[in-house]
């Protein structure tokens, strides 16, 4: 089957998108390595890096939604990847020049996070404009099966690559994949009208909030909202228990753990392909309910790991089924997410789902982690396992409302 083409502006956009999140891959827990390897930080200080960052960044961008919002989307997300790439990059610089400090890994950990957050906003509403609303499915499958892949190739070559050439070189890979999507975004060309503000031009408090009350207003999004904070939250919590009861308790090797979550990842090529077929198929709100239902079945597989090789197989083969569920499930909930938004609300929208994803991802790891030190880390597995199997309570029962009206002047601008 050919490839359906979506235009040469979403070709850029895509490849700009693919060699961010390979470098991203690439560098994949560079972060953590550098405070233990370089800085011989206590696991104390590796967890606040691992928390305090994206928590400050999240903090940072929530006035960027509203300031997104009405500026022309493509400066914005230049303007993100300049501006990780000069902070990434001023990580081997000091530590070229000895100077290297635990304080600017937290820093840079905070402006990497909020830059993220800020692109991923505009980057959905310049979408918005830049397909028409039939092939947004097929954009955001494309978006999600290079998220896969770069995750499947990304880790194991930076764990290579800082073996062979040192703890900052995958940094330095990271930062400039920055820079290559910023020359792939202004690649695009062509001019872009900004969102029009309805009432005062001014940024007022209220407008902070407008993200999450367009959220809460729609019953089928309020629905999916929920149900992806527990689902989201409850898998990544469940993360670095699963290394502590693989490396820790079971005794595998770190190639063994790594092997265990890379060669899973072919599920996103998957299920992301699978997507519009599916859809085309079975209709866009069965697809929610059944696969946001099944990909909730799949974790408490994990509590019953155990060692040498079944254990391993059976960490790949539940890892695989929940990776093609949510490799799945994504991109329809992204374009169901884009059809329900007004044009003139997606950035504020997109920031908000954003930062309480990173809010229920730190608070729900905060708390298996104080279970796994009461009890242990395979209890803690357990307990997610069971809690995750009510997440389907919170689908949308109901086919969903008509997506929001669009004039066809903003459906189709370029």
């Amino acid at each position: 089957m050919a490839r359906r083409s979506l235009g040469r502006g979403f070709g850029w956009l895509w490849a700009a998108y693919a060699v961010s999140a390979y470098g991203s891959g690439l560098g994949f827990g560079a972060f953590p390595l550098i405070a233990v390897l370089v800085l011989h930080a206590s696991p104390a200080q590796v967890s606040a890096l691992a928390a305090v960052g994206p928590a400050v960044g999240a903090l940072i961008a929530l006035p960027l939604g509203p300031w997104v919002e009405f500026r022309r989307k493509r400066p914005v997300m230049i303007a993100t990847d300049l501006v990780r790439f000069a902070v990434m990059m001023s990580i081997p610089l000091s530590y070229a020049l000895g100077r290297l400090s635990f304080a600017q890994l937290l820093v840079v950990s905070a402006v990497v996070a909020a830059g993220k957050i800020a692109f991923n906003a505009a980057s959905g509403a310049y979408l918005k404009s830049l397909v028409p609303p039939a092939d947004l499915l097929v954009a955001n499958a494309r978006f999600e099966s290079t998220t896969w892949s770069s995750i499947a190739v990304g880790p194991p070559l930076g764990g290579a690559a800082i073996g062979l050439f040192g703890p900052v070189t995958t940094v330095v890979g990271d930062a400039v994949s920055y820079l290559l999507s910023a020359l792939g975004i202004t690649a695009i060309g062509g001019r872009e009208e900004p969102s029009r503000r309805t009432g005062s031009g001014r940024l007022r408090a209220g407008d902070l909030l407008d993200g999450w009350r367009h959220i809460l207003a729609q019953p089928g999004l309020r629905a999916l909202f929920l149900n992806q904070l527990l689902v989201s939250g409850l898998i990544m919590a469940t993360e670095p228990l699963l290394a502590v009861l693989l490396v820790g308790e079971l005794g595998f090797a770190p190639w063994q753990y790594g092997l265990a979550f890379a060669a899973p990842c072919v599920g996103g090529l998957i299920g992301s392909r699978l997507a519009r077929r599916v859809v085309a198929r079975y209709g866009q709100h069965r697809i929610l309910r059944v696969v946001g239902t099944l990909r909730a079945v799949w974790l408490i597989g994990l509590a019953f790991v155990g060692p040498g090789t079944t254990g391993l197989v059976t960490v790949m083969v539940v890892e695989l089924a929940i990776i093609i569920s949510m490799s799945l499930f994504s991109p329809v909930l992204a374009t169901y997410r884009l059809e329900h938004t007004p044009t003139d609300r997606v950035a504020r929208t997109l920031t908000a789902w954003s930062i309480s994803s990173s809010a229920s991802i730190a608070l729900l790891a905060l708390l298996a982690g104080v279970l796994a030190s009461a009890t242990s880390p395979r209890t803690a597995i357990a307990v997610a396992g069971v809690l995750i199997l009510a997440s389907p309570l919170l689908l949308p029962r109901r086919e969903p409302a008509a997506p929001v009206a669009e004039t066809l002047a903003t459906t189709h601008a370029r």
